[in-house]
């Protein structure tokens, strides 16, 4: 792929890792503390990520001696090797980023690394896939099925049950996010909690036994009244927040009245191509915005401008 649509594509936040992958089926995996020093260890504190920075750049990747200085690990796990390097994850207290004083080190939320552009975008990926990992294990600390403690099973990849013998595996949210068009309109949202301004594609989680075409139906009727027929996917992008799945889709109305549904949005409405390409630059003569190219909303609206979908 190359071209408009590659570079689009190139700068959706979380989607790239270089990560192969230890993963439940990947064996005996090492121990951070025997690992050496080659090794990288990417640390969570809370909702942060610690990076190393240097000059104009940074990294998610410490030397493992940071984690001694960081004291107690939890829910260490060994997520796989990046060109042939392991690389492990384990998270710590929000406050102990005090630990990691600056210049030389920044604890850093991962919508603002993405924005920032600091690290590689690789990296970005990687530290996605810390992020939703860790947050799996601090959440399924007990057994759902008998309510034991559960023990860290395939370099963390697993959580299993000694009393009952189950196994518990790390699970990813399924969420529709749709660019439902009529002619030459297409259909934007806005939440009370986004900024003054901007709007955005609809979106909602899949619910269990619905199809993905499903959910994007049912997500845009129930907060816009606004039926869809047909349904095509596009592009995904990890969302670690915890942990979903952002599955973009283009969908086609069959009806145009709007009836929102003032629990879900504050605003939805009807935009020609000029509309939005005005706000994809910046110019909209009502000051209306969309979420940044490190989104995949802001992908399926360009695409839709430029005539990919």
């Amino acid at each position: 792929m190359s071209g408009p649509e590659a570079s689009g594509r190139a700068a959706l936040a979380y989607v790239e890792s270089g990560l192969v992958r230890h993963s439940a089926e990947g064996g005996a995996a090492p121990a951070l503390a025997e690992a050496g020093a080659g090794a990288g260890l990417v640390l969570m504190a809370g909702e942060r990520v610690v990076l190393r920075v240097a000059a104009d750049s940074a990294t998610v990747l410490l030397e493992p001696g940071a984690g001694a200085r960081a004291g107690h690990l939890s829910h260490e796990v060994f997520l796989g090797r990046v060109a042939e390097r392991p690389v492990f994850a384990a998270s710590v207290a929000a406050d102990i980023a005090e630990m990691f004083p600056e210049p030389d080190y920044r604890a850093v939320d991962l919508r603002a690394l993405a924005s920032e552009g600091r690290v590689a975008t690789a990296e970005l990926g990687l530290a996605a896939t810390a992020k939703s990992l860790l947050a799996w294990h601090a959440r399924h600390g007990f057994c759902g099925r008998c309510g034991s403690p559960t023990t860290v099973g395939a370099g963390g990849f697993r959580r299993e049950c000694p009393a009952c013998g189950l196994h518990h595996f790390p699970r990813t949210d399924p969420v529709a996010i749709m660019l439902v068009r009529r002619g030459g309109t297409c259909l934007l949202g806005r939440s009370p909690h986004f900024k003054p301004g901007m709007y955005s594609c609809l979106a909602g989680f899949i619910e269990p036994g619905e199809t993905l075409e499903d959910a994007v139906r049912r997500e845009t009727f129930e907060e816009t009244g606004v039926r869809v027929g047909a349904v095509a996917y596009h592009a995904s992008q990890p969302w670690p927040f915890p942990s979903s799945l952002m599955l973009g889709c283009v969908g086609d109305a069959t009806s145009d009245d709007i009836a929102i549904d003032p629990a879900e949005l504050e605003d939805a409405r009807w935009f020609s191509r000029q509309d939005v390409a005005a706000m994809l630059a910046g110019t909209h003569p009502e000051g209306f915005s969309l979420p940044p190219a490190t989104a995949i909303a802001h992908l399926l609206v360009r695409d839709w401008v430029e005539g990919r979908l």
